[in-house]
């Protein structure tokens, strides 16, 4: 009986340790030393295989970073293992191929060969572990030589790592980073992607990138509270007590209590999608608020910003038919002269708080933008123009504070940002020279938070940062999103949340889609009952999206839903839209 306790307790204690990595740990990301080990501990290639299956075995063996990419050094030469560079995976769609790179046959005698790895780029992990799209095919020559046990070895590799991507997604997890706007209002997401294998070591790696800040795409767009001198105090780990703890120092002298609210939120909210514990922040060992030792993501939703960001209950959105403004509702025109139909309007936005009113009209020949509170009269901006794009509103400066700040597209080639005044609303310029040379712009839309922009620009789908330096306003980091699955047939768009977006086209297999604003992932609605092309799409948070095809108004609550027909009859050019 004591050896069967004894056999059940060994038997008990491997189950549990199946599920932890027992690897040894890989080269941590923003390691400050930068320093790695090019010692390779791995199997050897398969024997007596060509060079042309070695290349693609080394390619699939990319896929395991653990000791910085051990198992794919394995095929390197001494010489081309020290030169390797393995910082930034280039991802690459795992259909590539591995072919000669001329017509002369190989022989057994030869000592050298030439590869060609060929494919399709997906992107790439950029120097802060974001991912950046890339477009375009791969060919990269790789060259072979014979080992002294005449096998063959690569001593020329592909500059960095290749990835498939069904490797990438395997071994990198995505984790959202959150920041400040230039105000400490709202926080904002910043995804990056780490390195899975162990786990274990996961929330050490996201306190090591919420340490170097924000993003290379929103470094000019987003602050953080941490300080710059801040670094790690100890590992951030699960206590004994169940908390994740983050055990910072340095985080800066002026810790005032405000300060610290603001570290606390911007951590936990980083860290809600990386664990389901509490989290404990700690500066030099010591809690950083008196008051309160733990936190959940709903301790810190007032510091976070969430009001400012969440829609209303009363505010169900609208459209624009047959030149009047009318509720989503029930269809019915809205109170003023917008729902009667005065100014023909064209399209319209509905600030966040749903105090205020932007209405692009046809007149004289051309498009004007009125602006004002919802059922009232509306002021015409001093902005002419021949097209004007469906108005966006930024976010209000405070939970009781109407809009401010409305943005359009003008003629395709300049961005005009409204603002309020003492005397009125006044058209400004916003700087979009890294825009410029995409093309036209036919949709603009703000992020909630006021800190990212997508633009359909010639039918592509771009997503840029907004740059705030005191008056001057940019259009920063332009990055086309899906360029391969969407490519020129987007027809609108709406953020669905803060980096998420609903698009629609002209596809057929495509007519709605959830895209990521990182542009890494896509997931495809339903196609069920919807008609191409999709012309008019409106989305946010905890709202059902809503489109307009041909045939009519349709909703629907998720990706998987068949999309329900709406009582309300629409006519061809309508449009519908939510606050923001």
């Amino acid at each position: 009986m004591k050896r069967l306790t004894v056999l059940v307790l060994a038997l008990v204690t491997l189950s549990a340790c199946a599920a932890i990595p027992t690897n040894t740990q890989p080269k941590p990301i923003g390691t400050k030393d930068g320093k790695s080990s090019n010692t390779v501990n791995a199997p050897e290639p398969r024997q007596n295989i060509d060079p042309f299956m070695l290349v693609r075995d080394f390619i699939d063996a990319t896929s395991n970073p653990e000791r910085d990419f051990a198992a794919a050094r394995a095929f390197l030469t001494s010489e081309a293992n020290q030169k390797w560079d393995t910082k930034n995976p280039t991802i690459i769609d795992p259909t590539f191929a591995t072919v000669p790179t001329s017509q002369a046959p190989q022989t057994p005698q030869d000592k050298t060969q030439t590869v060609l790895l060929q494919g399709k780029y997906v992107g790439r992990l950029g120097n802060d572990n974001s991912f950046v799209p890339r477009l375009g095919d791969v060919s990269q020559v790789v060259k072979l030589e014979r080992n002294s046990e005449n096998q063959w070895r690569i001593s020329e590799p592909p500059p960095g790592v290749y990835m498939p991507q069904n490797q990438f997604i395997t071994n990198y997890r995505r984790v959202t980073l959150y920041f400040y706007n230039p105000e400490f209002t709202v926080l904002v997401p910043d995804p990056r992607y780490v390195v899975i294998p162990p786990a274990t070591s996961i929330p050490t790696r996201v306190t090591e990138l919420l340490i170097k800040g924000p993003g290379d795409a929103v470094r000019d767009t987003l602050v953080s509270a941490l300080g710059p001198d801040t670094d790690v105090f100890s590992e951030t780990k699960e206590s004994d007590d169940g908390a994740m703890e983050v055990n910072l120092t340095k985080v800066g002298k002026d810790l005032t209590p405000e300060k610290s609210k603001q570290i606390v939120a911007q951590i936990v909210k980083s860290y809600s999608g990386v664990t389901s514990s509490r989290v404990r922040v700690l500066v030099d060992g010591q809690q950083i608020l008196p008051d309160q030792r733990d936190y959940r993501p709903s301790d810190v939703s007032a510091t976070a910003g969430e009001s400012l960001l969440a829609l209303n209950a009363n505010l169900q959105g609208m459209l624009v038919v047959d030149g009047a403004v009318r509720s989503l509702t029930d269809g019915n025109p809205i109170k003023g002269p917008a729902g009667a139909g005065v100014y023909n309007a064209v399209s319209a936005a509905q600030s966040l708080d749903g105090s205020r009113l932007a209405v692009v009209t046809r007149a004289g020949g051309g498009m004007r933008l009125r602006v004002g509170e919802l059922e009232q009269d509306l002021s015409e901006v001093d902005l002419r123009a021949t097209s004007l794009s469906r108005p966006t509103w930024l976010l209000s400066s405070g939970p009781k504070e109407p809009g401010a700040e409305v943005w359009t597209a003008v003629d395709g080639g300049s961005v005009a940002r409204v603002t309020r005044s003492d005397s009125g609303w006044t058209a400004k310029g916003v700087n979009i020279t890294d825009i410029t040379p995409f093309g036209a712009i036919s949709e603009l839309r703000l992020s909630r938070d006021g800190t990212r922009a997508a633009l359909v620009i010639a039918g592509k789908l771009y997503v840029a940062s907004v740059v705030r330096n005191n008056q001057d306003v940019a259009l920063r980091s332009p990055r086309q999103v899906q360029p391969s699955t969407l490519g020129a047939a987007v027809q609108s768009i709406d953020w669905l949340s803060q980096d998420v977006l609903v698009v629609s086209s002209s596809l057929p297999a495509l007519p709605v889609t959830k895209v990521y604003a990182d542009g890494y992932k896509l997931d495809r609605y339903s196609q069920s009952n919807l008609t191409v092309p999709v012309a008019s799409v409106a989305a946010a948070p905890a709202r059902q999206v809503q489109v307009i095809d041909p045939s009519g108004l349709w909703s629907a609550s998720d990706i998987t839903d068949v999309w329900r027909s709406s009582g309300i009859r629409v006519s061809q050019g309508a449009l519908v839209f939510y606050p923001g």
